[in-house]
């Protein structure tokens, strides 16, 4: 709490972030049409570009005490951000209702992510830190999971905690690029993409309705429904996912790629 007061004194951090916000907000949208879909540059994603910029130590513009103190408010921020999306969800709400089922089974679709990427971390040499790397988007309630069953000093605690400081960093900036391409494309529906946005982290979430949002401006106000409805039932039951279905998964499909690439079971492949 002290922390996060002495943040909020902060002049420097709220003059710097006035200053992005202004600069950020007058450059706009602008989208960029490729051979196969677009890419989508918008508010948010030139202030994490610009903010990763002026946190260079060589730049000197921001001390790394200021920084951390910066870092205390992220939570402030995100506590605004979600009320201001609750209120979007309210006036959609029996929109919401009917796409109920759909909401509850796109958790589903989170467990992709092991099947995409536990086959690419053993090739490239992982070894048990492909299981806490892949076997969710390694945000909070994953980091939560992992930190009980295996203890954050495990090889799957620093997978996760590697793939949780990456998506910190580049996350964001990653969801905005892949939502804008995706969309561009015509494939899914806006809806269904609104509801994948809600992966558990309200930073990539706002980067990815975001990137929708400025391709379809006429539905901005259902697509962060959809994403806040979403985000809010993966908080609710991924960690229960994750624990029954996602990790049990995990494992055992990482020792299916061992005995793949080493002819061995998981154990062996450790030395």
């Amino acid at each position: 709490m002290e922390d996060s007061l002495q943040a909020l004194k902060s002049v420097k951090v709220h003059v710097l972030t006035l200053i992005l916000t202004i600069l950020c907000e007058f450059l706009g949208t602008k989208i960029i049409p490729l051979p196969v879909g677009a890419i989508v540059f918008f508010p948010m994603l030139y202030a994490l570009l610009l903010g990763f910029v002026i946190g260079l130590p060589r730049l000197r513009i921001l001390k790394l005490a200021e920084q951390e103190e910066a870092s205390y408010l992220i939570n402030i921020s995100v506590m605004l951000l979600i009320a201001r999306y609750g209120t979007l969800v309210g006036p959609n709400f029996f929109k919401i209702i009917d796409s109920g089922l759909a909401l509850i089974l796109q958790e589903f679709g989170n467990l992709g992510t092991a099947f995409c990427a536990i086959p690419v971390a053993v090739w490239l040499g992982l070894k048990r830190e492909t299981v806490g790397a892949c076997f969710s988007n390694a945000r909070e309630n994953s980091l939560a999971l992992i930190s009980e069953v295996y203890g954050l000093n495990s090889p799957e605690g620093r997978g996760i905690m590697g793939v949780y400081i990456c998506g910190t960093v580049f996350g964001s900036i990653f969801y905005g690029l892949m939502a804008s391409i995706i969309a561009s494309l015509g494939i899914f529906s806006v809806e269904s993409q609104a509801m994948a946005a809600g992966t558990g982290s309200a930073s990539m979430m706002t980067a990815t309705i975001g990137a929708l949002q400025a391709l379809y401006p006429e539905k901005g106000e259902i697509i962060a429904a959809y994403g806040a409805a979403s985000n809010m039932l993966t908080s609710l039951d991924g960690l229960y996912m994750s624990l029954f279905i996602g990790l049990p998964m995990s494992n055992w499909l990482y020792r299916v790629c061992c005995r793949v690439k080493y002819g061995a079971d998981s154990e062996s492949a450790k030395s």
